[in-house]
């Protein structure tokens, strides 16, 4: 699998996503499971399959980009809202990124590091292994860069995060994706209740950080990447279920505005497993 990887990362960008959409579309015909998730999925947000369609064939682009971002040549990618970020790291305070399943969410951590690598504030991104040992040494790799940093799910990656945030550099979370048992709770995303991470909001309350929404949109014909930021619209509440909830609720309006790059087929209503 390393071989492949490394031949396919040679590849040009919309190869991958040729090939990357015929794959996702294979799984949803395919499997009964996965389709029935991301049609049941979409539906919650009150979506008609007209909008979200378009999300099965770039769910297989994610799949097939990920040998170029990792091993690859760095792929093209421009910025709409970097002003946000150049003014908080001027203010010395911190940046917590939150980055949902939407688009190509590799991209906005590698396009910071190689934006900001020289200004001395490396992103540190929360990493949870995989299972697979290869895909592991492969993904380790692509995420130790310069200006770019990974955290274990664990209380020493926490830990890491908040000095990294005191020394005003940032980190990046994917806050809808389900955390280990015991560092989540329950919240409403698209008026169902799953089980979301507190980390974000922790984060933020015990150093100041700033809040930043990034995503990084896919664009057509393998033209590369456009990376999103935003700022929340409100200061997040001081009671920890309801900034969780208003998390949610951002994550959703970021969602609405690219359904169709949204990873709908994500299992973000399981139970969560135990920590590593």
């Amino acid at each position: 699998m390393k071989t492949l990887f490394k031949l396919l990362s040679h590849w040009p960008l919309w190869a991958l996503h040729g090939v990357g959409w015929t794959l996702g579309w294979l799984a949803f015909g395919l499997s009964g499971v996965y389709r029935k998730r991301f049609a049941a999925n979409a539906l919650l947000a009150g979506l008609p399959a007209t909008t979200w369609l378009g999300a099965v064939g770039e769910s297989g682009k994610l799949v097939m980009e990920l040998p170029r971002l990792w091993l690859g040549r760095p792929v093209p990618a421009i910025w709409e809202g970097a002003a946000l970020v150049d003014d908080a790291l001027a203010r010395g305070r911190g940046i917590v990124f939150l980055t949902p399943h939407l688009g190509c969410f590799e991209i906005a951590a590698q396009a910071y590091a190689q934006r900001y690598s020289h200004c001395g504030k490396p992103m540190t991104v929360l990493f949870r292994p995989p299972r697979q040992y290869w895909l592991r040494e492969l993904v380790q790799a692509s995420r130790q860069r310069p200006g770019l940093l990974t955290a274990p799910t664990t209380l020493s990656g926490v830990k890491q995060m908040i000095k990294a945030l005191k020394n005003g550099e940032t980190v990046g979370l994917l806050p809808d994706q389900v955390p280990p048992q015991g560092m989540g709770m329950m919240a409403p995303f698209f008026g169902k209740d799953a089980y979301t991470m507190t980390l974000s909001v922790r984060l933020v309350q015990q150093t100041g950080a700033t809040v930043l929404l990034a995503w990084g949109e896919r664009l057509p014909w393998g033209r590369g990447f456009k990376v999103h930021i935003q700022a929340l619209q409100a200061p997040l509440p001081d009671s920890l279920p309801e900034a969780v909830a208003a998390i949610n609720h951002a994550m959703e309006q970021l969602v609405l505005q690219c359904p169709q790059q949204y990873l709908w087929g994500y299992a973000r209503y399981k139970q969560p497993r135990e920590s590593l």
